[in-house]
């Protein structure tokens, strides 16, 4: 059995700064997760016109912004301009979309980890793999608990992988195919980041007997993390952060 990495992550984090009860990929949302007692988010990153890291899911500004089109089409300053809160409801008016930097500060501030969600705009994969990469190395250069990477995009994170080998890195999928303990070695990946719905005991056992941490996404349903808890799941990724208890000691 190979040794596990190690894993100084909490058991809990937020998904996109606090699910789905703030603005998602917002500094508002990552101040009512923290509010909520947890102390890990998880939240997603591209690249600007201009090559500035910021916070946003979709590859288009329409669904969470009043802006539209390609998130890549404009420069920082035309973005740092948009209504990133209005499209969720009447408490978030004018809230904006931050950068990463801002984002660092904040969660440095705050001793809140981080899993970076490398997320690229189609086209621009390992542009935006080792430019988040590099930034994330440079923002949090010193803290104990680095930044862990994650992307479904394989060559994102081989561009990491190249340009900051140090930084903790996990294989994003939704799904399980057989090779993926291959496909995680072969990214230089110390964790498994996983749908939970594909997984089973079986897939966590055989995962840390691979050396691999395991993370899961997005559970929701109380009795499903406890479930997952009692299998041995390293970080649970959840929306419920109003339901879901997020001090649960680390014991590994």
């Amino acid at each position: 059995m190979a040794a596990l990495p190690p894993w100084p992550y909490p058991k809990r984090a937020a998904h996109r700064g606090a699910g789905k009860l703030a603005p998602e990929n917002t500094l508002a949302a990552l101040r009512l997760g923290h509010a909520h007692g947890y102390r890990m988010a998880e939240f997603d990153v591209k690249l600007s016109a201009d090559g500035v890291a910021f916070l946003l899911h979709d590859a288009t500004l329409d669904r969470t912004t009043d802006g539209t089109g390609r998130a890549d089409a404009l420069t920082w300053r035309e973005l740092s301009l948009l209504d990133a809160g209005s499209w969720h409801s009447a408490s978030y008016p004018g809230e904006t979309l931050p950068t990463l930097a801002a984002v660092a500060r904040y969660c440095r501030a705050n001793g809140i980890a981080v899993n970076i969600e490398i997320k690229p705009t189609p086209g621009r994969e390992r542009e935006t793999g080792a430019a988040v990469a590099l930034d994330a190395a440079t923002l949090w250069k010193g803290i104990d608990v680095p930044p862990l990477l994650s992307s479904f995009s394989a060559t994102a994170l081989e561009a990491a992988l190249e340009v900051v080998p140090s930084l903790p890195r996990a294989w994003l999928t939704e799904t399980l195919p057989a090779d993926w303990r291959a496909r995680c070695n072969a990214l230089g990946c110390i964790a498994l980041d996983v749908d939970h719905k594909l997984l089973e005991e079986k897939t966590v056992v055989a995962a840390h007997a691979a050396g691999l941490r395991v993370a899961a996404w997005t559970v929701n349903d109380p009795a499903r993390v406890a479930e997952l808890t009692a299998w041995g799941v390293d970080t649970i990724i959840t929306d419920a952060v109003d339901e879901i208890d997020a001090s649960v000691p680390r014991l590994s």
